[in-house]
């Protein structure tokens, strides 16, 4: 069980998601610590809040100390780290921006040896594959696109490779850490609304669905405070979607 009060790491606390996330810990009563290359970017109201601990750096040339001291004593940590929609973005480095973080996070996660395990809740896409062909909706015509884009767009291949880092080197029996990849659709604004969990994908790459991103930030924060919800799911890379597009 979780403190009354949880902890929550949130990296990418600037982007669309990241900042709703954010917002919606808050009001939770959350304490949230965010590490952001700008402050300035963060959701406008939030930043004079006493719950909230503000960090600025860039996750991957933090040292190691200065990381170990932001996920020491959290009860899980929120990644919404994604690549910029611009051909810098895209294309430059690094490419293994959420690997990367990922990797690390574990990493000190391991050194520190928390009573319980830190929940770690990633953002990631309907373009990462469950292992063995799980996803029986992907026939061989849509992994094969998806196999060609990971292989042209840097982004693709390092949301994948992360989510395979979780689920062949952290595994399901880590006694430090614990996961759940939150797989959304075509991501769309609009405020929270209801949507559907799926344990494997429900549309195909020429009708996607849509998820709104305070949806997909609702259900990470639910994660993070929720038990019940957390052991429903921990260990897997649920596929969320709107009522409304399914």
């Amino acid at each position: 069980m979780l403190s009354e009060t949880p902890i929550v790491l949130v990296l990418g606390g600037t982007g669309r998601t990241g900042g709703r996330v954010v917002g919606q810990l808050l009001a939770r009563g959350a304490r949230v610590r965010a590490i952001v290359r700008s402050a300035e970017r963060l959701p406008v109201g939030v930043t004079h809040d006493p719950s909230l601990t503000v960090v600025e750096a860039e996750v991957l040339s933090m040292a190691d100390d200065a990381l170990r001291r932001q996920v020491e004593g959290c009860d899980a940590v929120v990644s919404c780290l994604g690549h910029n929609l611009s051909v810098r973005g895209m294309f430059g480095r690094p490419r293994d921006l959420v690997t990367a973080a990922v990797r690390r996070v574990c990493r000190i996660a391991e050194e520190i040896r928390p009573a319980r395990p830190i929940r770690l809740v990633l953002m990631s896409s309907v373009s990462v594959n469950r292992p063995d062909r799980l996803d029986t909706r992907r026939g061989g015509g849509e992994r094969a696109v998806v196999a060609l884009l990971r292989a042209l767009i840097p982004p693709a291949k390092d949301n994948q490779n992360a989510a395979d880092f979780l689920l062949r080197e952290v595994g399901t029996s880590n006694p430090y850490v614990e996961w759940v990849a939150v797989r959304p659709d075509t991501l769309v604004e609009g405020d929270v609304s209801d949507y559907t969990l799926h344990e494997g994908l429900v549309a195909s790459l020429a009708k996607p669905d849509k998820t709104a991103m305070a949806n997909v930030a609702h259900f990470m924060c639910e994660l993070t405070c929720d038990s019940h919800l957390w052991t429903k799911w921990k260990g897997e890379l649920p596929v969320i979607v709107d009522v409304a597009s399914s």
